[in-house]
């Protein structure tokens, strides 16, 4: 289960609505082993697509040493999706390469609500997960 602070929900569905019809991406980082997303990383989708997502590489360096240097890691990865489901793609699944973290989607496709859900993508396997706001 991710339990989430709604502040980051929050954030996530903000940068989601506001990079639409572009998909959106970042991260929560929280200390090593902790499973606690604790500091909100929006990030530049390097691609400006909307319906694709990657990381800028300068970017994804910077923060990835950054987490080093404070004893980070990715607890959350999103991104959103802005004309599908909230549901990992093959490319999605294909790319991820973090066990241990919780892939949060977003989706924009209605413009009333965002759709919000969490997986776990272990080796190719999509298992969604309970989300909890705190």
């Amino acid at each position: 289960m991710l339990r989430i602070d709604r502040t980051h929900y929050e954030a996530i569905v903000a940068h989601a609505r506001r990079d639409h019809p572009d998909e959106a991406c970042g991260l929560i980082a929280g200390p090593i082993g902790s499973d606690r997303p604790e500091r909100f990383v929006p990030m530049l989708n390097a691609e400006r697509s909307p319906t694709y997502y990657r990381f800028d590489d300068a970017e994804k360096l910077r923060v990835f040493l950054e987490m080093d240097d404070r004893d980070e890691e990715p607890v959350v990865i999103y991104h959103s999706h802005t004309a599908t489901e909230a549901y990992p793609s093959r490319t999605d699944v294909s790319q991820a390469s973090i066990p241990d973290a919780h892939y949060v989607l977003a989706s924009t496709r209605d413009p009333e609500t965002t759709e919000f859900r969490s997986f776990r993508i272990v080796d190719g396997a999509v298992t969604e997960e309970q989300v909890e706001i705190v």
